[in-house]
């Protein structure tokens, strides 16, 4: 694979573009994670699948950012249909070896960038009430992000729903 020299920063490759290999390499990255459950595993990768298949029409986007050979982080985003300029986190996932260092922060900040780019001005996320989740809803917070609805119940009983709302940052154009 090229690598393009402005395109690696701080010792990581980032690239937007997605390819058949990446199928397998989101499933292996997400399912690493422990966080995710088989559906969702699947969900993910077939979000790849779709923009493979339908282009900038499937209304995903992603950001990858790879270790060598290695995926080792990715964000997927989007604009929400029907809205005027919400955009959705609908997922974001660093290699457990990588966590706890700040790609996560760097992959969500280039997502953000993008969006605002593209002309977001808010953007959401979501994830599980539970506690296995803590750390998810602690990072959305760290990015700005605050918490706007509440769903009980929602992915099974005692499994809520917590949906996080950021406004965009104009700033984060200079990220790019």
């Amino acid at each position: 694979m090229l690598r393009v020299p402005e395109l690696v920063h701080h010792g990581l490759y980032w690239r937007s573009a997605v390819t058949a290999n990446d199928v397998a390499r989101v499933r292996s990255l997400v399912a690493s994670t422990g966080f995710f459950n088989a559906a969702e595993v699947e969900v993910a990768t077939g979000l790849i699948a779709d923009r493979l298949t339908k282009g900038l029409r499937s209304g995903y986007h992603f950001i990858l950012a790879e270790r060598g050979e290695t995926l080792v982080g990715y964000a997927c985003y989007g604009p929400i249909h029907g809205t005027r300029n919400s955009f959705e986190l609908f997922w974001i996932a660093v290699a457990p070896e990588e966590q706890g260092r700040g790609l996560g922060a760097e992959v969500y900040a280039r997502a953000e960038a993008a969006m605002v780019e593209a002309g977001a001005t808010r953007i959401y996320a979501d994830t599980s009430s539970s506690e296995r989740c803590a750390g998810t809803r602690d990072f959305y917070q760290r990015m700005g992000f605050r918490e706007g609805a509440r769903l009980p119940d929602f992915y099974a009983p005692g499994d809520g729903k917590i949906v996080f709302v950021k406004a965009a940052a104009a700033e984060s154009r200079l990220l790019r």
